[in-house]
Parts: structure tokens; sequence; C-alpha cells
């Protein structure tokens, strides 16, 4: 069951119980989920100012600080915003924040390792900036947007339901939450690095395979997707495939059961548009209206669902604590972390034309809140994929209790205008030329890894995708190149990867 609860104009909670048959049998009207996944952003950073704070709207005052201490004065830094929409404001912060797990429990706890049995303080973000970050300044980790400068992301989780209590799944960085995204679980690994290749893990992807199920997945990429980090779809790369053919599968009626889109991580030929820190988030904002106005004017739109989250928080300040979470499976022998905490809330807008336009969701007093397996819940259960792959998605609620609204009264919404983005050429070969993040160091890594099926002996991707490590025969450089750089050479391992596909 749901409960809607009275609430300020224009929003209503409700509290999302998986384990209602009704509920469950609302996921029937849905034929198509489609997950877009973005960058590095946590809940108040881009939608803390959507509503007004209240016990319905668990979003920002004004008033939330860290406190700051150098050379023995300390200061409060309060959040804050600037309303210049233009130039440098959409790319705060900057420098990029770090988003290690060490540095992750730094900014929850204010020290690391962190105290045991105690509720993260978010006390320490600022600090954390400031040292692991080389900020001048560490202003720039607390400021956040209003709805005026993130209008499209505002305009969908007003029109429809926005989540503010979904947690990333670990207080990890990137690799780790994707691939809770994808597996239920980090597979033990907390950080990107070290490497592990492979990653064996099995995927929500596969599953459908596995059942004989046709068309029921693909992976929708920019230029170069990270989920090709898992061993478990090299044997599928047919699956994966260019955002311009998820466009075209939209506007014939032809997407599969599931999508999962990837957004453009290096600047080569145009920006950036994932809104990881310090990239324009304007350009994230015109990926996000084109996903959904292609979904909205396909003929598939009335059975669609569009999931929009990010992996992680990426170091942005947050002032909700993370709850104790349920570990996906026993630990390992080495293994650092537990997994027995979530990560930071992330921005969490859920699209259908069965939701109700100002839903604000959360999950049950007392049960697992909405993370990132929650999509995998909601998946295996709409699609019959049986039974979960860990504890973590065996207690992860789903998204039925938004799909509410009765057939003749479905809210369809309308297509959204963005005004363009100025693309400055010297804007983009000032990033072109820019030293590789972290996450693209390690986009390059996998394509490093990449299995080169040329060198394979005809049908060994299909009976022994194991045995295709045995062809990599390239190591990682000492050193990197440019953005653009690394971009060519990514693309075209990635090229080498899909080659039986593209003859």
């Amino acid at each position: 069951m749901f409960l809607l609860i009275a609430s300020c104009p224009a929003v209503m909670a409700t509290y999302g119980n998986s384990n209602s048959t009704a509920q469950a049998n609302s996921l029937g009207k849905i034929k198509h989920i489609v997950v877009l996944m973005l960058e590095n952003r946590s809940f108040d950073n881009l939608l803390g100012k959507l509503y007004p704070k209240s016990d319905q709207f668990d979003g920002l005052s004004g008033e939330e600080e860290n406190v700051f201490v150098n050379e023995g004065i300390s200061r409060g830094i309060k959040v804050w915003n600037t309303l210049d929409g233009q130039g440098e404001s959409t790319i705060i912060p900057s420098p990029n924040p770090a988003e290690l797990f060490s540095d992750i429990n730094e900014q929850l706890f204010g020290e690391n390792p962190p105290p045991t049995n105690t509720t993260p303080t978010m006390s320490g973000f600022v600090q954390n900036y400031f040292s692991s970050a080389q900020s001048a300044v560490p202003d720039p980790i607390m400021h956040y947007y209003v709805p005026e400068q993130v209008p499209i992301l505002s305009e969908l989780a007003k029109n429809y339901a926005v989540c503010d209590a979904w947690f990333a799944s670990a207080p990890c960085q990137t690799w780790p939450n994707r691939f809770f995204l994808h597996t239920a679980t980090a597979g033990g690994y907390e950080n990107n690095s070290p490497y592990h290749f492979p990653y064996e893990m099995p995927t929500i992807f596969t599953r459908f395979n596995e059942l004989g199920r046709e068309n029921g997945w693909k992976i929708y990429y920019h230029d170069f997707p990270q989920s090709a980090v898992l061993s478990d779809l090299w044997a599928y790369h047919d699956q994966m495939q260019e955002y311009s053919q998820f466009k075209a599968d939209a506007a014939s009626g032809s997407l599969p059961s599931y999508s999962f889109i990837e957004p453009r991580y290096y600047a080569e030929l145009d920006f950036p548009n994932d809104q990881h820190p310090p990239h324009d988030i304007r350009f994230g904002e015109e990926l996000i209206a084109d996903v959904y106005n292609t979904l909205q004017s396909s003929p598939t739109w009335t059975s669609t669902l569009l999931i929009i989250i990010y992996d992680e928080h990426g170091g942005c300040y947050d002032h909700v604590a993370p709850p104790k979470a349920i570990p996906p499976e026993a630990p390992k022998s080495n293994q650092v972390f537990l997994f027995d905490r979530y990560g930071v809330r992330i921005p969490a807008v859920v699209i259908s034309p069965y939701i109700q336009a100002g839903t604000v969701f959360r999950a049950l007093p007392g049960s697992q809140p909405f993370d990132h397996t929650s999509v995998i819940s909601t998946i295996r259960r709409c699609f019959d994929l049986g039974e979960p792959f860990t504890e973590r998605d065996r207690n992860a609620p789903d998204i039925s209790s938004l799909l509410t609204l009765p057939d003749d009264q479905l809210n369809l919404g309308k297509p959204l205008v963005l005004p363009a983005v100025d693309r400055v050429p010297e804007e983009l070969a000032e990033l072109k030329a820019s030293e590789l993040s972290d996450l693209q160091k390690s986009l390059h890594t996998i394509a490093v890894h990449l299995p080169n099926w040329e060198k394979a002996d005809e049908g060994i991707w299909k009976e022994a995708v194991k045995e295709l490590t045995q062809l990599i025969d390239e190591v990682l450089p000492d050193e990197l190149g440019t953005c653009a750089e690394t971009s060519s050479y990514v693309q075209d391992k990635l090229k080498a990867f899909l080659a039986p596909v593209k003859k």
C-alpha cells in the first residue's frame, strides 16, 4: 500500500512499499524502462531549492553550514547561490572535488577512518575540499543551484515525481555505484582503483538474455560506455549502441524493455554533458531535455518509465546523513568496507504518464530507502526476471507506487524547450587540451582492457568470454595525453571492441 499525506501546495508525499500486490500490478502498464545516469551531484546541489523546506520536502533552509578551520582561524560557511546563469556559475564546484572512499568518509564524519557506530555529521565537506581538491577557497563545495538555473531537471521533477531520500548505494566513487545499478553489488571494491579486471558480477542486462527475452536491453552511449567494464556484457556487445540509435529506436517504437543511457564524458567533438564537476551543467540539461522530448514524442510514450539519477554526490555538499544499509553479500577476506552504509543523497526524478504531477516520494519509515538497486528491483518485477541478485536489491523498494493515474487521466506532458547554450570554441578547445579527471582516466583503463575481437578465434567471444582477457596486449602508459587525445584513443578501442557488430 501507499500513503498520501497532506502537504504544501503542489507537493504530495508518496511513501512507497514494494510488497503491495496492487503496486506490483501497476508495473504491468510499463513496457519500456529508460534510465539516464549522470555524474557526481548531490541532491542539495541540484534540487535542494526545488520546493521550500518542509516535512514533505527535505530540501535546504539556507542555514546549513560547515565550519572551516585554516591556520587556527575558523569560520562557518553556509550554503549559498549565485543567480548568474551564465559563465563560471554553471561550472561550480571548480576544481573537481575529491571522491575516494577516504575523502567521502571525511566529508560525512569530519574524519577518516570514521568513528564506529555513529551517525554521519555531514560536517567535513569544506575541510576536505580545501585540502584534497587543492582549492584556493573552500566555499564552492557549499554552492547550490536554484530551479531557474537547472530548469529542465526542475520542471520534470515538478511535473512528475522527485525522491528526496534516494541515496547513492555506497559512500564510494563512480565505478562502485554504477556497479550497484547494474549488478546490485560493488563486488567488494570501494574505489575505482586499484583495478581488478575482469569484473564478472552478473548483471540485470544479461538476465534478459538468460531468459530468452528478445529485445530485452540496450546500452546507448555518447563517446564511451563505462558499463563495458563488466565482462558479463562482452558476449552481448552488439547491444551497446550509439545515442543516435536511441533516438531512432524511440521514434520507431522499437525501444527494448530496458534502455540505459550514458552521457558524453570527454571533450572532443562537443562539450561533455555528464554534469561531472566542473563540466558545465547546461550541457547535461540539454541531454535531459533531449531524452525526455524523444520519449514524449515516441509512439510508446504511455507505456514508458524514465528514471533520471546520478551515480554519486561527487563531493558536493548535502545535509542529510546517509543511513545504514544491508550489505549485499558476505565480505571477502581482504575487503576494506562492508558496504553497510549508503552514500550521499543524489537527485532522482521519475517520469511516466501514470505519475501525478508534484509527487515527492520516499520509502516507508523503518524500511530500506531508495537507492540504485531500486532500479534493479523495479526492472525485475516489471519484466518478471526472477530472483534478486543480492540482499540489497532483495530489500530495495521499487517505484511502482508512483504509477497511480488511471488511463483516462494520463499526465502526458509536453515538449520541453531549453534555450540554446553557446558553444564557445575557445572553451571547447580549453577542455580538449585539459588534463584528465579521475573518471576520464578510469574510462581509459577500461578501454585498454577491452578485448580486440579481430584477434579472437571465430565464436570465442560467445563461448569463452573469460579467455578474451588473454587477448589484451596493451599496458597502461605512465602518462596520459590530453582530454581530446584520450577520447580519440578510447573511441578507437571501442570501435575495435564493436568491430564484429559493424561488419
